[in-house]
């Protein structure tokens, strides 16, 4: 306990490891809770049709979601590279981890697109046997499928420019291409100014037309700027054996680490949608109000990542087990107070939506089991997604995630809703069991200083 104070007041005292804590996370927090906003517009918007209405559209996310998993994984594995070249001063190599990036992610888009836009309603059969939720989630998923080109290309710069602490402009281009969102969601879903009144169709059309402005601004800000980013396609690709090798090594247990938690967590809502529209309704709006401060630690652990991958890229192994451990402190207070505000603003949010009183509580229930087991699941996040990924220890980080989903979240999940028949917020809270047990794990694994790592010294 002595040390732990210890360790607290020199966090306070140490200025430079805060003020670059605070430079990258908040930008990267207020780009998550931008998404978010628009998310819950969106929600909100679509809510006003009705309960299958919301089903539908957030069963045909799920879609999105698992490829968002898969991109997240890439600039994961690509970031962790990044932050330690640009700590050594690599740029030459910075841009060859961008090209291969770009090339992945697209690559790996295209695996999304093509059944989304070929057969959506089968793709909506995996969710739900709910026959309208099938035919609305279906329009919707096959103009949405067409955004992930676009989202993928977006996520690599995204990724690129936090490496190089450049975190300022994407927050910016995302809130033009939200204010545009909102604006066409308005339009498109309710037939304003003349248009046509698509549904829920209008509000995929109003996404595409957002995600294909941010990639427009974020090319322009780059190039524009001429930042280390900006190069030729000769410089974006031509990689040597060893460093293709090192990449892989790094990235893809990440991205298999990502894509297998999606999977899993996709099975839930596989569950969930068994359950009925009213509890895929609840779980939706629920995830959704939850974001609002899920949003806060992504931030954090994106500047963990960065952080700690800059010192071991700079070889300062010491200075950065430092910062691991007040990265750990300050989770652990962001953790009370959002914790205290994710319970506070429930009902004023719940009370928003057009649903019944019975959803209506399930949703409350399902925040408060949240909250309950928040200081699990964001220690989680920044001890995964930010200390042990940033030295390249991502194979446990891939051990970690797909044994808490698939060893206790699944098997939970399908008990408690096919089995048991239990109310949706009890079902999810065996879900969540899956977090104690990560964080149980994931300490361990961090004690043993197997991520403590200088990358960027081995490739070279």
């Amino acid at each position: 306990m002595t040390q732990l104070i210890e360790s607290t007041k020199e966090m306070f005292r140490d200025s430079r490891f805060l003020r670059k804590a605070l430079i990258i996370a908040c930008p990267v927090a207020l780009q998550g809770m931008l998404n978010t906003l628009v998310n819950l517009v969106d929600t909100l918007m679509i809510g006003t049709l009705g309960a299958t209405a919301i089903a539908a559209v957030g069963l045909a996310n799920k879609v999105f979601f698992v490829f968002n998993l898969l991109i997240f994984g890439i600039v994961s594995g690509a970031g962790v590279l990044a932050a330690q070249f640009w700590g050594s001063g690599d740029v030459k190599s910075i841009r060859k981890v961008l090209g291969l990036s770009i090339l992945m992610a697209l690559g790996g888009s295209l695996f999304f697109v093509l059944p989304a836009t070929l057969c959506p309603e089968a793709v909506m059969r995996i969710f739900t046997t709910s026959r309208s939720s099938i035919e609305l989630g279906a329009g919707y998923l096959r103009i949405a499928a067409f955004t992930y080109p676009f989202i993928a290309l977006t996520a690599v710069y995204v990724a690129m420019l936090r490496a190089v602490n450049k975190v300022v402009f994407p927050v910016i281009s995302s809130c033009i291409a939200i204010a545009l969102n909102i604006v066409m969601n308005y339009v498109l879903i309710f037939g304003k100014f003349g248009a046509p009144a698509m549904g829920v169709a209008g509000a995929a059309v109003a996404t595409l037309m957002a995600r294909a402005l941010e990639v427009c601004l974020m090319l322009a800000y780059v190039y524009g700027k001429k930042l280390p980013l900006a190069c030729g396609l000769s410089q974006l690709f031509g990689w040597s054996r060893i460093f293709v090798r090192k990449y892989f090594v790094t990235a893809s247990p990440v991205i298999a680490n990502e894509f297998m938690w999606g999977l899993g967590t996709t099975l839930y809502s596989l569950a969930y949608g068994r359950m009925g529209d009213e509890a895929v309704a609840a779980i939706t709006i629920a995830t959704t109000i939850q974001d609002l401060v899920v949003v806060l630690f992504q931030g954090l652990s994106a500047a963990t990542a960065v952080i700690l991958g800059n010192e071991l890229g700079a070889g300062k192994l010491k200075r950065a087990e430092k910062y691991a451990t007040q990265f750990f402190i300050l989770q652990f207070m962001v953790t009370i107070a959002a914790a205290a505000v994710v319970v506070a603003i429930r009902w004023p949010v719940i009370k928003l939506y057009n649903i019944t009183p019975e959803v209506a509580n399930n949703v409350n229930l399902c925040i408060l089991v949240f909250a309950a087991y928040m200081p699990a699941k964001m220690f989680n996040y920044i001890n995964i997604v930010g200390v042990l990924r940033s030295g390249g220890d991502t194979n446990m980080c891939l051990f970690l995630d797909t044994s808490g989903v698939w060893c206790f979240g699944v098997p939970l999940a399908f008990l408690g809703a096919l089995v048991w028949r239990l109310p949706i917020y009890v079902v999810y809270a065996l879900v969540m069991v899956e977090e104690i047990y990560k964080a149980a794990a994931g300490y361990i694994r961090y004690r043993q200083k197997k991520w403590l790592k200088n990358l960027a010294a081995e490739i070279r």
